[in-house]
């Protein structure tokens, strides 16, 4: 798996196996406006890279997640 999944499952205690592009706050009950801020922080952490505030607030499911990584320069496929 890659480590952005890894990163996500840690932050919201789920399995590596549920996350999918598509996972979101809608289908992934620990992912509250908390965790969405732990996982934002975790991922500047993990990838040394600092999100702007809007792109925060534009995430609504992992491929926005990586959407923004690669605007940072972050391969999301390792």
């Amino acid at each position: 798996m890659s480590q952005l999944n890894k990163v996500i499952a840690r932050v919201l205690q789920v399995n590596e196996t549920e996350i999918n592009d598509n996972s979101s706050p809608e289908n992934i009950n620990t992912w509250d406006s908390f965790n969405g801020l732990m996982l934002a922080m975790e991922l500047e952490k993990e990838f040394k890279i600092s999100f702007t505030m809007e792109e925060i607030m534009d995430v609504t499911n992992v491929k926005d997640i990586k959407r923004h990584l690669s605007k940072h320069g972050v391969n999301t496929d390792a």
